[in-house]
């Protein structure tokens, strides 16, 4: 499966996500969620995986945390804040850098309509 492939499918399930339950639940119910239809679906994730950072001689065990991978191929940072800042895009451009994947999603579930909450960001795609 494509990364765009995995894009359309997870814009999808977001929207349907949104359509049921709307804004203003906390993150990790709509990350559960999420998991949940993707393992019906039979797509391979893994939850808030943890990505090392190597600086030089210093092996950093935990870099930061990944919301959900899918596939080995397209990050996903889940959010439900007011407002997307600029910081979120570019935390999920390192995650990229870092990991070497060349698709993020950022997804921010507390919008009124849920084509506004969906960010795709790429690195080298």
């Amino acid at each position: 499966m494509s990364e765009n492939e995995i894009s359309k499918i997870v814009y999808d399930l977001c929207l349907s996500i949104h359509r049921k339950y709307g804004p203003g639940l906390f993150e990790s119910v709509y990350e559960e969620i999420l998991c949940y239809e993707l393992n019906k679906l039979n797509i391979h994730f893994t939850r808030q995986e943890e990505i090392q950072l190597v600086h030089e001689e210093i092996k950093m065990d935990v870099g930061f945390r990944a919301d959900v991978i899918i596939e080995n191929k397209v990050i996903l940072e889940l959010k439900s804040v007011e407002t997307l800042l600029p910081v979120h895009h570019k935390q999920v451009l390192t995650y990229l850098k870092l990991t070497d994947l060349k698709l993020a999603m950022l997804v921010n579930f507390n919008v009124s309509l849920m084509k506004e909450g969906i960010h795709r960001i790429v690195n080298k795609l």
